[in-house]
């Protein structure tokens, strides 16, 4: 099966010359991804379908369409000396850790080789390890519950159904009807560990992946089948009796439901699953700042707030509310709100707005006014033309507030002190100098 990868914001040749894709293949992707809810109006929201290129946005994941595939991989900053295919690796494994924060699983990425996230597409790599964490809960026994069952039996078990004796069975006295609790395998979880493994054996293309769901779709023989689309995620309970199925049914959920997003495009015509960089990073930050800030006094919330910032003068009725992503609370006062970006600003040497846009700081001057927090920061990726290491690095005062707006960036490339990283963002001292703004 044909894979090819390109990179958040660059572009795939497409054509009948050495080194582009079979303009057959362009033209299936392009489609597929029309159809995803990040497409927008004009189709072009995940992959720009060009004249002799297609260009990848602001999303990532993968795209199969018939016998071929197109990873779409973010751009994160990695060593440039190193081979094409080591830096995509890397990048596999920045985003999958993003996912296992994102999402809340633990996902030991040591466990695959440099080889396998040299070789794998993410969609591959994200099966193997849904595989094996299967495979080492299933050793430990599927899980069972205790279900109520309805059935007509020739001695009486649990309960005696009266209801039912005397109107269906009032003919047949030699049947009673029972009803008991049975416990049983065929539960909610089981069945959508089942449709996940399903849907993954026909997806998946690589043949150790195809063998290891087929042994896993034998064990789920007798659990019954049930399209994703009827699954009720909300009977799912997750207690210390199956804790150790937590992460199973996050991933679960990933391959089935539309958490982030995931497109299908009907038989043969390809399946997706689609990542919105700016809606992983805003959650992969707001999960590692509520860490960091444990035992300091702080807490962080996400999407929290929700003031509006107009009101009908008849009704009172709100107007346009307002989502900031993260907010920082002491003794249940907002002291900080955090705005994430994914997008790639500049340094103030090249550019001493830094590339922040104005729809950007007027977002920000809202929450000023609503919410009357001290510090206010949009948080950005970090990238190596902003300096070695991660750091705010503007402060400005807004005109008519007591109130400091900053720009920042965290490093996404590596995962080493990234707590104490974000701590150290966090918990800055203000400096003297502060430049206003408007």
């Amino acid at each position: 099966m044909p894979a090819y990868t390109v990179r958040e914001w660059d572009k795939l040749a497409y054509g009948d010359d050495q080194g582009q894709i079979p303009a057959q293949y362009a033209d299936r992707f392009a489609a597929l991804a029309a159809r995803s809810t990040f497409a927008g109006r004009g189709g072009s929201g995940v992959l720009e379908h060009g004249r002799c290129a297609l260009r990848a946005r602001g999303v990532v994941g993968i795209l199969a369409a018939g016998n071929a595939s197109l990873e779409i991989l973010p751009k994160i900053d990695v060593a440039t000396g190193e081979t094409l295919d080591y830096q995509n690796a890397t990048i596999r494994k920045r985003l999958v850790h993003m996912l296992a924060v994102a999402l809340d699983l633990k996902i030991d990425l040591g466990v695959i080789t440099d080889l396998a996230w040299q070789r794998e597409t993410l969609l591959e790599i994200l099966i193997r390890i849904f595989c094996d964490k299967l495979t080492a809960a299933l050793r430990k026994g599927m899980p069972r519950r205790y279900v109520e069952c309805e059935e007509d039996l020739p001695t009486l078990r649990g309960q005696f159904n009266i209801t039912r004796q005397f109107t269906h069975l009032a003919a047949n006295p030699s049947r009673l009807a029972c009803r008991f609790d049975l416990l049983s395998e065929d539960i909610t979880l089981n069945r959508i560990m089942k449709a996940a493994v399903v849907r993954l054996l026909r997806v998946s293309r690589r043949s150790s992946n195809q063998q290891r769901l087929r042994e896993l779709a034998f064990v789920y023989a007798d659990i019954a089948d049930v399209p994703a689309s009827v699954v009720r995620w909300d009977e799912v309970v997750i207690d210390r009796t199956n804790q150790f199925w937590q992460a199973l049914f996050a991933m679960a959920r990933l391959f089935l439901q539309d958490r982030y997003q995931t497109t299908t495009g009907g038989a043969g015509q390809g399946t997706a699953m689609l990542f919105e960089m700016n809606a992983l990073f805003e959650e992969y930050v707001g999960r590692l700042i509520a860490r960091a800030l444990t035992g300091t006094g702080l807490t962080a919330s996400l999407q929290g707030g929700r003031l509006f910032c107009l009101n009908e003068q008849d009704s009172e009725r709100g107007l346009f509310q307002t989502k900031p992503d993260i907010l920082i609370r002491r003794d249940g006062k907002i002291v900080h709100v955090i705005d994430t970006k994914w997008k790639r600003i500049s340094s103030r040497i090249n550019d001493p707005k830094q590339g922040v846009s104005q729809a950007d700081v007027y977002q920000m001057m809202a929450y000023a006014h609503l919410y009357h927090a001290p510090r206010l920061t949009l948080l950005y990726p970090h990238h190596s033309g902003l300096g070695p290491e991660d750091l705010v690095h503007a402060r400005y005062r807004i005109t008519g507030y007591d109130t400091i707006l900053e720009t920042a960036s965290i490093d996404v490339s590596k995962s080493t002190n990234i707590l104490m990283r974000l701590r150290r963002l966090l918990l800055v001292e203000e400096p003297e100098a502060i430049d206003p703004i408007d």
